[in-house]
């Protein structure tokens, strides 16, 4: 199984990827965070061999002829190892922070993959724009402003998703389902898994086959080989996740779990500006189920059982210093699976 892992700045993302690819992960992904989502990966395209992911690009501020352009040359540069991923935030973020409309998201992620590949098609193919959709419409491409065919083709694109309307819209249109890190293993049984494939069920042959379709799971890992590295790792995870039970979107994760009460808790932890109270909620049987946590085998022992079947690759996030060599002991333990 091979392995992406997240390269977090922009002036060192040259390096990082090279100590990533050193280290034997096979790709990097970026976050939307205090640098923009696509540049670090350019550094990183030039600087390593790694496949290459936005994880992801927040699409509803973004114009989908814009996103196409750094998505193409992104493909260009690093010669057929990227793909673009989308992703929604939510609704306080893109009405607050963005100044833009948030309402039916998953119909608006739709229309925004729909745009994407008639533009896509209108560089590769020739294929004149005319595309309408719901909430987006591009009716005009110029040779002017239209890179060459690529021989590599166009990237592809996976959609973040989490509920199951958003979940199946992706098998049925996209090229892949980013599964977002607040998930279980009860919750991608019972609720992912059902809605893909209720998706690839609709999905039309023009987009690719059942089997193209990627499902790609985003991994929070606790690991550490002593006591001393393993609470170092659990703080870190609890922090994250206490971060993440703040968002109305992961409760229903959290009520699988029988943990739905913390939801509202979080929420007035971060309203009153008490971050560092986060942490708490989270006991060591919510992160067990939300989490892969142990030993680096261990890690790769429950990845396998929950994701093997399913998927041949994982992002990981770490939300901690990894001690020397830890990195690589839980690389080469997942690349076995």
């Amino acid at each position: 199984m091979k392995v992406l892992a997240p390269i977090y700045g922009l002036t060192d993302a040259g390096a990082e990827a090279q100590r990533l690819q050193a280290a034997g992960v096979d790709g990097a992904f970026t976050f939307e965070g205090p640098h923009d989502v696509f540049l670090p990966l350019a550094v990183a395209a030039a600087a390593s061999d790694l496949s290459l992911m936005s994880n992801v690009a927040i699409a509803f501020p973004r114009n989908a002829v814009h996103m196409a352009h750094s998505a193409w040359d992104l493909q260009q540069l690093s010669q057929h190892r990227f793909t673009l991923g989308l992703g929604t935030q939510i609704r306080t973020h893109i009405e607050r922070r963005f100044g833009e409309e948030f309402d039916h998201p998953v119909e608006r992620m739709r229309d925004t993959v729909g745009a994407l590949r008639a533009v896509f098609a209108s560089w590769q193919d020739g294929v004149p724009l005319d595309y309408h959709g719901q909430y987006r419409t591009h009716t005009l491409m110029t040779p002017i402003f239209s890179p060459q065919p690529s021989e590599f083709g166009p990237p592809l694109v996976v959609v973040g998703g989490l509920g199951p309307r958003m979940c199946a819209m992706a098998a049925e249109v996209a090229d892949g389902l980013a599964v977002m890190p607040v998930t279980s293993e009860q919750f991608f049984t019972e609720r992912t898994l059902p809605a893909v494939q209720s998706g690839l069920g609709r999905r039309d042959a023009a987009v690719g086959t059942a089997e193209e379709f990627e499902i790609l799971p985003e991994l929070i890992v606790c690991v550490g080989r002593t006591p001393e590295e393993q609470d170092a790792a659990d703080a870190g995870c609890r922090a994250l996740l206490g971060f993440y039970a703040s968002t109305p979107a992961y409760k229903p994760v959290f009520e699988i779990e029988g943990k739905g009460h913390i939801q509202p808790l979080a929420r007035s932890l971060t309203r009153e500006g008490r971050w560092e109270d986060l942490a708490e909620l989270i006991d060591d049987e919510l992160l067990n189920a939300i989490a892969v946590r142990g030993t680096p085998q261990e890690v790769a022992a429950q990845i396998a059982r929950r994701y093997a079947a399913h998927t041949g690759r994982v992002a990981i996030y770490t939300p901690y210093g990894l001690a020397d060599g830890l990195l690589e002991e839980v690389i080469d333990q997942i690349h076995a699976i």
